[in-house]
Order: structure tokens, then sequence, then C-alpha cells
């Protein structure tokens, strides 16, 4: 129809690692477009510490509480590992970015004892190598949140924190 609606799916990971696979004629669409419109908006401040809220524990609650002893021991033991070698598996251009292996290890893992366990599972999976080394690089909807803003489009989301939230913290302890 008159404008044209295009719909792009983005995946959550590091614009760099699919950015030259994205056909021309939707980073095209993307450039001519005058309005985009994101799952949540990764700009907003809000949303940001909605996300962080929304991950923790109710009523000052630790993972040590809700999870059985030996379970928080295995959980415990590779992240205090990741943390150990995290200053291995960071790449001079992070380095030289000024990034340091405990602010890194913070932001992505700070506070994980008062997360509820859907989100430290979430979180374990994104404490690899491969991920550490490319933290730095924006995943693709951030990245075409800041290529939009920059181009001066519109901007928006389609959801809000909650409708992303609600669901995963609805799972029950079996599910997760």
């Amino acid at each position: 129809r008159p404008p044209p609606a295009y719909l792009f799916g983005t995946i959550h990971v590091p614009y760099t690692r699919v950015w030259d696979f994205i056909p021309d004629n939707s980073k095209a669409a993307f450039h001519a477009s005058s309005s985009v419109y994101f799952e949540l908006d990764l700009t907003d401040p809000y949303t940001i510490s909605g996300l962080a809220s929304c991950q923790m524990l109710p009523h000052g609650e630790n993972l040590q509480d809700v999870l059985p002893r030996e379970l928080y021991r295995r959980l415990k033991r590779p992240l205090d590992y990741i943390k150990l070698m995290l200053p291995h598996w960071m790449t001079p251009d992070q380095r030289g970015k000024g990034l340091y292996a405990d602010y890194l290890f913070n932001a992505i893992a700070g506070n994980w004892e008062r997360k509820r366990p859907v989100w430290v599972m979430l979180m374990v999976n994104s404490l690899t190598e491969t991920d550490i080394r490319s933290r730095g690089v924006p995943v693709l909807d951030l990245y075409l949140a800041q290529e939009a803003e920059r181009m001066k489009k519109t901007t928006g989301a389609v959801e809000r924190v909650e409708e992303q939230c609600h669901p995963l913290n609805g799972l029950n302890f079996s599910q997760v």
C-alpha cells in the first residue's frame, strides 16, 4: 500500500555478525523509511531501567533463597571462572576503548544473585568467550535504532517492557 510498510525481523546478536548478509533491498527500505518501530526502544533509559528491574526477584529475595543449594553452587562455580577468565577473553580493541574486565562482568552479570532464575539462565547463555569478545558492538536492533536516530527518523516501539517481562517472569521453576 502507499506508502509501503516493511516488516524486518532482527535477532539479538552484534550487528557485525549479520550486517554483510542483510540484502541490499532491506537496507534500502530502511534508509527510505521515515519511521522505524522496534520491539522495544533500546535507546530509552526508562526501557533499560525497566528491563533491569523486571529481572529482579521480589521482596529482597536472593537466588540462594530460591534455588536448591547444589544447583546454586553449580551456577556460582562457572560464574567465578568466567570472572577470572574475562580479562583473557577481551580483545585489544575492547581494551583500547577503555573497557575493563570488572566493568564488563558487572555490566553483564552484576547483581546476578538478585535476579530471577529465568533471567540468570539467559545471562549465563550470553557469557561465552565469543559473546564477550563482541561486547561493545551494538546488537542489530540497537544499531538500527541508533542509525534511525542519527538519520532523524521517527522511532518508536511496538511493545512495552511489561509485555516482555511478565511472560518470562510467569514461568514456574520447573519450566525454567
